[in-house]
Parts: structure tokens; C-alpha cells; sequence
């Protein structure tokens, strides 16, 4: 191990939230590139409109365009080594957020601003917001330093590195390197005493020992740890990687998905709770009236669950099971559990008994898709068995989800997990519908359990 004291004087001073000042950079470059697009084309006397009119317009624009990069984790906390290009991602949104604008337009009857004006904002926004983000990123070098940046590999791996390193990025500095921590209070100690900003783990065997502690404690602290990319990593169809000094490496986070796409998916819940209620409210009467019909008073059970971030709520399901059920203490259900109430069987294996849950997506304690919620006592025996299971409570809870339409109900609850984490990483509204319009054909077909 060889470390160095040289911190520098602002490396402890990590920005915490990001660059949220962004915002309003953002919000005043866009309301008056749109001003200045109109001057330039029409002059002082505006066409048509008033000028109120046309500031209406402006703020509607400029809050589409914000909504956008927001979702799009423009405004998210980045990695300083070797960030990703912005000016792609930049141009990307604001495609889209000028696509929005024209809907906006078009739907309303009232046009935000002169049609060639959104063309011509097209091509300048992204220049612009790139331009903001690219100073953010000088203004970060010089309040915070340089990188800083701590070595964990063999010998022979850390000479390439630093020889890497001092011939493509000689602004990082390298500040101590590990051969093999052993402990990840150890590592931790490292990282405080050198003020590193980075973690390069230049060997597949490095990430065993990091996972999940300490990379967890890293994360919190805002410290980039990246696993360098071997050829036989390939083989696992790595889709994303970063160059760093001309090597391939790949950012780690305990966190997959950073809270503007939480925020997206929360929205896109509630959007398709809109489009559904009618439909939805007409099948809670009828079932919850078969329920009561069938297996008396007591339509509604109610159950703890563990949910986002680990903490605990109350779901609701249609009952479908003696009310003295678990009168002897928790139990896993079976297929053929004699607990269950004649005539209940078919709403568990269409799982309508579920449709309940709905009020649990509507209060934000859960989401339509995501990993299966299950009880306190039985989360907390899969985290002492499986390590990294806690990483599933990333997002909420769903009604339905990967593991299920994948797994199968006997699936260890390892493999269970593997789903669960590629739903987490890999998240986008496609896969979401994939995985509604498969547990629709389950609940078809009578095989939800």
C-alpha cells in the first residue's frame, strides 16, 4: 500500500447536491435565446401577438425544455473522470422538449411562438445548455481541484495505469494506490487520508471486495469508483462504457437509477392510473362484491411489506384466504394451499386478488411494475443470505414485475434477484409496457402463481 498526505485544501468539500444552480442558468438562457431569436428575426415590433403573449409562450417553452433535461439527468450529480459528452444528450432533449412545445401548440390552438423560431431553437438550445454545463464543469475544477485519484490493483496493473494516466490526463493526480485492502473500513481509511476523488479498480478480483460495502459509503460521499473493463468482460454484453487515459472502464453505483428517472417513473404511473381508472374502478366493484359474496365480511386484507429504501408500508390485497389464516404465524402460500377459499383459487392465479394494490400505486407506496414486495421478517433473511439484495429497494415495490413474468414461483430467490437488479439498471417506459402486457397474458392464461 502506498498512499500520499498531500490532500488538497478543497478535496473535503464535495459538492453535495449537484450543480442545482443550473436551473436558473438554464431557465434565463433559454427565456432569452427565445427573446433574441424573435428580435432577430422581427425587430422590436413583434408580430400578431402582444408581447404578454409572447412571454406566456416563452415561460411555457422554457419550462418544457427543463422538464426535459431534468428527466433526462442533465441535472443529475456527475462523475468528474472522463464525464460523457454533453453536447449529444444535450441535443437529444432538446429535440424533444421542442417536440413538445410544437404538441403544446398545436393542441391548444395557441402557438407558443412563431413556428420558425422552434426550428431555430432546435439547433441553438443545445449549444447553450452545452455551454452552461461545460463551464459548471471548469468552475467545479477550480472550486474543488483536480481529480484525485486512488489505485486499487497488482503491480504490474497500477504501472499501466499510472503511465496511462501521466500520458493522456496529466491534471488527475494519482494519490496512493492498494494492492488488497483487507477490510472495507481500510479502503475507506485510504480515501480519507489521501482526499481521493476517484477509485480505479484495475482487476476483476477488486470487485468482490467492494461490493456492496464499501461502495455503498463511497457513493454517499460522492466518490467515482469505476471497474476497468477486461476482454472477458465483453462477453457479458457491457453496453456502457467511459475511456479513461485510453483505458476502458465502467462507473459503478450501488444506485442504478438516479432520482430524475424515479421522478419519470413516478409520473408515468400516475399517468396510466388516469388512463385506466374507469376501467379499473368498474373491476374493484365487481371483484370486491364476489369477495364479500363468497368469503363474507372482510373483503380487504391488509399486510406489512417492505418497500422503497427498506421502509416498511401496509399493502392491500382482496382476501382470498380464511380470515384465521395466519393464526399460527406467517406462512408462504403453496400452490394448492388449503388456507385458500373455495372459489378464491382463480383470482390469485389471475391475480385480481391484487387489483387493490392500486391504491398502494396511487399513494406512491409502490408502482405498477417493479420487484415483488414482500414481508419484513423474510427480506431481512435474504439480506443476511444475498449479498447486495437491499439494492431491489432502489425503486418501489410493483404490483407486478420481471422476476415474476421471468421466474417462476418455486425461482430461488438468488435469481429472483438477478431479475429484479437488471429490471433496476436497465429501466425505461418499453420495458415497463413489455412487462404489463406479459403479466396481462399470465393473468389470461390463470398462471400468475
Amino acid at each position: 500500500m502506498s498512499l500520499s498526505n498531500n490532500a488538497h485544501p478543497h478535496a473535503a468539500a464535495r459538492p453535495k447536491r449537484g450543480f442545482r444552480f443550473l436551473y436558473l442558468i438554464d431557465a434565463a438562457t433559454l427565456f432569452g435565446l427565445m427573446a433574441a431569436i424573435t428580435t432577430v428575426r422581427f425587430g422590436s415590433d413583434w408580430p400578431t401577438y402582444p408581447t404578454s403573449h409572447y412571454a406566456a409562450g416563452f415561460t411555457v417553452a422554457t419550462v418544457l425544455h427543463l422538464l426535459s433535461y431534468y428527466f433526462g439527468g442533465l441535472y443529475e450529480h456527475e462523475q468528474r473522470l472522463s464525464p460523457p459528452p454533453l453536447l449529444p444528450r444535450a441535443t437529444m432533449l432538446t429535440l424533444l422538449a421542442v417536440g413538445a412545445a410544437a404538441t403544446v401548440s398545436l393542441l391548444s390552438g395557441r402557438y407558443l411562438m412563431p413556428r420558425g423560431n422552434l426550428v431555430i431553437l432546435a439547433l441553438t438550445a443545445s449549444l447553450l445548455v452545452s455551454l452552461n454545463r461545460w463551464l459548471a464543469r471548469q468552475w467545479r475544477s477550480r472550486r474543488f481541484g483536480h481529480c484525485r485519484v486512488l489505485l486499487l490493483g497488482n503491480a504490474d496493473d497500477v504501472t499501466s495505469a499510472q503511465r496511462h494516466l501521466a500520458e493522456s490526463e496529466p491534471a488527475v493526480q494519482v494519490v496512493g494506490q492498494f494492492d488488497s485492502p483487507d477490510t472495507p473500513a481500510e479502503l475507506i481509511a485510504a480515501v480519507d487520508q489521501t482526499a481521493a476523488t476517484d477509485l480505479l479498480l484495475l482487476s476483476s478480483q477488486t470487485l468482490e471486495m467492494i461490493y456492496p460495502q464499501p461502495l455503498t459509503e463511497l457513493e454517499s460521499r460522492q466518490v467515482g469508483v469505476y471497474q476497468r473493463i477486461a476482454p472477458s468482460d465483453t462477453l457479458l454484453g457491457l453496453q456502457r462504457s467511459r475511456q479513461i487515459a485510453g483505458m476502458p472502464f465502467v462507473a459503478l453505483r450501488t444506485h442504478a437509477l438516479p432520482l430524475c428517472r424515479l421522478h419519470f417513473k413516478r409520473l408515468m404511473d400516475l399517468m396510466y392510473l388516469l388512463v385506466l381508472a374507469p376501467f379499473a374502478i368498474v373491476l374493484l366493484v365487481a371483484v370486491g362484491l364476489y369477495v364479500r359474496l363468497r368469503n363474507g365480511p372482510g373483503v380487504i386484507y391488509r399486510q406489512q411489506r417492505v418497500g422503497m429504501k427498506g421502509r416498511p408500508f401496509v399493502m392491500w390485497k382482496f382476501r382470498t384466504m380464511n380470515v384465521d389464516a395466519e393464526r399460527s404465524g406467517p406462512k408462504l402460500a403453496t400452490a394448492d394451499d388449503p388456507r385458500i377459499v373455495a372459489g378464491m383459487g382463480w383470482l390469485r392465479r389471475t391475480r385480481l386478488d391484487e387489483l387493490p394494490q392500486l391504491w398502494n400505486v396511487l399513494k406512491g407506496e409502490m408502482s405498477l411494475v417493479g420487484p415483488r414486495a414482500e414481508r419484513p421478517a423474510l427480506v431481512a433473511n435474504l439480506e443476511r443470505q444475498i449479498a447486495g439484495y437491499g439494492r431491489r429497494h432502489d425503486i418501489p415495490p410493483g404490483i407486478t414485475g420481471l422476476a415474476q413474468t421471468r421466474g417462476h414461483y418455486q425461482t430461488d430467490a438468488a435469481y429472483k434477484l438477478g431479475h429484479d437488479l437488471q429490471y433496476v439498471v436497465t429501466w425505461s417506459p418499453l420495458l415497463d409496457w413489455e412487462i404489463m402486457a406479459k403479466s396481462l397474458v399470465v393473468m389470461a392464461r390463470g398462471s400468475g402463481r
